[in-house]
């Protein structure tokens, strides 16, 4: 599972001209999945999202947590993010997860992150988004996890 997490100070996903999502300042996490991926890969994943120290303490220093200020989390699918480009011009997209297997990791993900105490909003799966953020740092980690 790979999440693409960037500080925010918002951001939002719109489908259809309609706003689905909507945060203030905290993480905007792109949430990609593969094939290997399961249950217990994703509760991992929502515990590294929370307790990343990516936001800035009192000083100015990369040094809190979602789970140390109360910040929110827009969270929203990203299958591209296990597009392979190391042939051709055009990306594979092999390596990720089909829809029926990836929807309910994503929301496990979504419903970790819920259970740990995070502000939690969504995009809509399986939909066009219009995803609007503004890129606080900028500052962009991207999570990799492996079930094995």
């Amino acid at each position: 599972m790979r999440a693409l997490v960037q500080r925010v100070t918002r951001a939002s996903v719109t489908v259809d001209g309609e706003v689905v999502g909507e945060i203030g300042p905290g993480l905007c996490v792109l949430v990609g999945v593969t094939h290997t991926d399961d249950e217990p890969t994703a509760r991992k994943m929502a515990e590294r999202i929370y307790n990343l120290r990516v936001l800035a303490d009192d000083d100015g220093v990369m040094n809190r947590s979602v789970a140390d200020k109360g910040q929110e989390v827009l969270v929203v699918s990203q299958f591209t993010l296990y597009g392979d480009t190391s042939k051709g011009r055009r990306p594979s997209w092999l390596a990720a997860a089909q829809p029926d297997a990836a929807e309910p990791l994503v929301t496990a993900v979504v419903e970790a992150l819920r259970e740990l105490g995070a502000r939690v909003a969504t995009g809509r799966f399986r939909t066009e988004m219009a995803v609007e953020l503004v890129n606080d740092g900028p500052v962009t980690v991207m999570l990799e996890l492996d079930p094995r």
